[in-house]
């Protein structure tokens, strides 16, 4: 296995500077924007510069984006994407013809869906399993024997919490490499390879970027010479599923702030939980910083600098009563998507009606607005 960076600096510092990224051709403090799409060769027709034949391949904006981040999740390789579904995509193209695999239930739908269809049209056997039940998991890994497994902690937008060391210790007993969506958490609030997983993923659209302005994923991993990881690195090259330079410019720009805009995410999120808690028009809150959460003491033990921007709660009274408190909402804006600066509110069931989601089930995306004017705007919604 790859030595794992190490650093004496902490993640805000890293991030700050970019992973210390100053621009090396103009000494500018910020990296600058290569837009280049080929490159030029002596009249050897050798490459001048041998990191740099064509942009699919050897992307210098890319490049710091994805060393900012693996510094960030203690990674010794990084590959973004130019989607999280993209990247989803590229770990499963690994899985062969006729193999099993394992994967989180009630998950991102997204990534649900995606799964289903790939692997009823590939022949793989899918089992789907809570995987916050860890006699559920260890069952379903002993019986199945999959090629891979997926997970989703905190998941999305249930907040269930998987014990990463220990889903990791059973998927390896049975010779299965785990893979971890850590979405909701950031590389800032957990970091799933120091636990044991063999690949980590996001949608870094949402809490990396930050700003609700860029599509992206990212893959990470402890160990770039294992095989599944090269498989994913040459179909990632020849398949053209990459990033343009803008993009990438623009998601190290967001990684800058990552650690503070996580830390008041969280500690928006933490004060909004409580408050719903006591609210007599809340059924129930779903957040893993509260105590009484049924994760709360693994994601105490896994997630460090607090629990995420990303929660949801059940209205008394079902659809009507949800419905007509997100009508009555005035700073958290109606819309899909997590991790931004500003606060988002969903209708989980309007989204998603055939998943099971409770009717009354509201997901919110805290962001970094004062969370006494946010947790105004919601007594107004539900009534005080």
């Amino acid at each position: 296995m790859a030595d794992t960076p190490k650093s004496d600096l902490h993640p805000a510092t890293v991030a700050a500077h970019a992973g210390g990224a100053a621009d090396a051709h103009t000494a500018g403090v910020v990296p600058g924007i290569h837009t280049a799409t080929t490159f030029v060769r002596d009249e050897n027709y050798d490459p001048v510069n041998p990191d740099n034949v064509y942009l699919r391949s050897h992307n210098e904006n890319v490049r710091v984006a994805e060393d900012l981040l693996s510094k960030l999740e203690g990674a010794a390789e990084t590959l973004l994407f130019p989607s999280g579904m993209a990247a989803v995509a590229a770990v499963f193209r690994t899985v062969p013809t006729g193999a099993s695999v394992v994967v989180q239930s009630q998950i991102y739908w997204g990534t649900t869906a995606w799964i289903r269809d790939f692997c009823t049209r590939r022949g793989i056997a899918l089992h789907e399993i809570d995987a916050s039940d860890p006699i559920s998991f260890e069952i379903a890994c002993k019986v199945h024997k999959p090629a891979l497994i997926w997970i989703e902690t905190p998941s999305n937008p249930w907040l269930r919490i998987t014990d990463v060391t220990g889903a990791a210790r059973m998927a390896h007993d049975v010779g299965a490499k785990l893979v971890v969506d850590s979405t909701a958490a950031t590389p800032v609030l957990s970091q799933p390879l120091a636990l044991g997983a063999d690949i980590v993923m996001h949608s870094a659209t949402k809490g990396i970027n930050g700003h609700s302005d860029v599509l992206a994923g990212s893959l990470s991993t402890a160990a770039p010479e294992d095989d599944i990881w090269k498989m994913i690195v040459d179909d990632r090259n020849q398949a053209g599923a990459v990033m343009g330079p803008m993009e990438a410019w623009l998601l190290t720009r967001g990684m800058r702030t990552l650690p503070l805009r996580m830390r008041e995410m969280s500690r928006n999120a933490l004060k909004i939980a409580e408050y719903l808690q006591d609210h007599p028009q809340v059924e129930a809150v779903l957040y893993p910083g509260l105590p009484d959460h049924p994760g709360h003491e693994i994601a105490k033990r896994q997630m460090t600098g607090g629990y995420g921007g990303l929660l949801s709660f059940v209205v008394k009274g079902g659809g009507p009563a949800a419905l007509k408190a997100v009508g009555r909402l005035q700073l958290f804006l109606r819309a899909t998507s997590l991790g931004g600066v500003e606060s988002l509110v969903e209708h989980r069931h309007t989204i998603e009606p055939h998943t099971g989601i409770p009717e009354g089930l509201l997901r919110l995306s805290v962001g970094i607005e004062d969370a006494g004017d946010l947790i105004a705007d919601l007594g107004q919604a539900l009534g005080q």
